[in-house]
């Protein structure tokens, strides 16, 4: 039994779910912890968003550890930097703050704290963690990534730009605060790239070859969610149902590809991210209806599915216009949210960004239709020039 046929079967847990960061202090003291290592970014920090964490954690334990240097797609670099804050301080947990950078730098730090003697790089791939990490807290402040659910940290090598993630089941957080005033106010094209990871996620989970009757409820769910809201929410960044019904869209779309795993959209968007720093739901957002279209009839009648949950046209619907329709669905949600069609992609680096993300996909991901690396380059042509031939 190959890993792929084992994902569905492996021993997943799912974060204790809180919906007010202020109850995060309540956690600290339950589980016998008051030296926190708060890790987060520059720009959430300036919005203000940790302040009142920040204030509640120093009045419960008399100070707090904060580290706000993360960038997007973390280094390496950047995760030792912030595991020798936690080491310095004396920390004892982990709360991450932020977007799917900030978690997964927090739980690259997790990783390290339980694996000293090994790099990054040499728990890169599948269970090579097997270690607890310290008690991990996630907040997520977008509607994207999933990242408060999963058992993955995506990292991009110092040295090299390559991008790769380490996954074991010690990274799943133990507490996810789903605080939806947290993600008000969120610039709106974060807000339309990071809903737009989340679609990704739930839509690759959903076509996958290794799905469980369970990924694929959260997946369809997280579907119609984000078909219903996404658009509301990127109008409207004050409009906390919408932010609220995101964020969980956002957290069952986690759940789903947590077990059920992505496809070559993600190992595209990877190779990208790590190549010219292209942030992740952009490159997802654009890549999403290129892939679909090059998976041809295979997936028809999974879009017909997803499409008639989603409330997108009725079952009486020819799988193959109804799977058109779904893909114009996503094109035409791009479209009215200012995200591109194209990608800015050089030439000469196709070869080697098609190769990089073929060794990702094959043989991991459960994807529907299996591509070599010379039908990835024909793909990153299409998003290059905007079209399909």
């Amino acid at each position: 039994m190959g890993m792929r046929a084992m994902l569905p079967f492996l021993p997943y847990r799912e974060p204790q779910l809180l919906t007010d960061t202020l109850k995060v202090c309540d956690v600290l003291q339950n589980e016998n912890k008051q030296k926190p290592l708060l890790v987060t970014d520059k720009s959430i920090r300036k919005l203000g968003l940790t302040q009142p964490l920040e204030k509640a954690l120093k009045s419960a334990f008399g100070k707090v550890t904060i580290f706000d240097g993360t960038v997007a797609n973390p280094t390496t670099q950047n995760v030792e930097e912030a595991l020798e804050k936690y080491l310095k301080n004396n920390c004892d947990c982990l709360i991450a703050f932020g977007g799917g950078s900030v978690m997964d730098c927090a739980k690259a730090v997790g990783a390290r704290l339980a694996c000293p003697k090994k790099s990054l790089g040499q728990m890169k791939g599948v269970l090579k963690v097997r270690h607890k990490i310290p008690l991990l807290v996630a907040i997520p402040t977008t509607a994207g990534t999933g990242s408060e659910t999963t058992l993955a940290a995506v990292i991009t090598d110092s040295e090299t730009r390559h991008k790769y993630a380490i996954s074991d089941f010690p990274l799943i957080p133990k507490y996810a605060v789903l605080d939806a005033k947290l993600t008000l106010g969120l610039p709106p094209f974060v807000t339309a790239t990071t809903g737009m990871d989340a679609l990704t996620h739930a839509i690759e989970a959903y076509l996958g070859r290794s799905t469980t009757k369970k990924t694929r409820q959260e997946a369809l769910m997280a579907i119609k969610m984000i078909f219903e809201n996404l658009e509301t929410d990127n109008k409207d960044p004050t409009n906390e149902v919408a932010r609220a019904k995101m964020l969980h869209a956002s957290y069952l779309a986690g759940l789903a590809f947590t077990q059920s795993y992505v496809g070559y959209v993600h190992a595209l968007a990877h190779a990208l991210g790590g190549k010219y720093n292209i942030a992740h739901g952009l490159a997802n957002a654009v890549i999403l209806p290129y892939v679909l279209k090059n998976y041809g009839s295979k997936i028809h009648k999974k879009l017909w599915k997803m499409g008639v949950f989603a409330g997108l046209f009725g079952n009486k619907a020819l799988k193959q216009e109804a799977a058109r329709a779904f893909i114009e669905k996503i094109e035409e949600m791009n479209k009215n949210m200012g995200i591109p069609k194209t990608l800015d992609i050089q030439d000469q680096d196709i070869p080697q960004l098609a190769a990089t993300a073929e060794a990702e996909a094959n043989p991991l991901y459960p994807v529907p239709v299996i591509f070599d690396a010379k039908r990835l380059e024909k793909i990153l042509m299409q998003v290059r020039a905007g079209k399909i031939d």
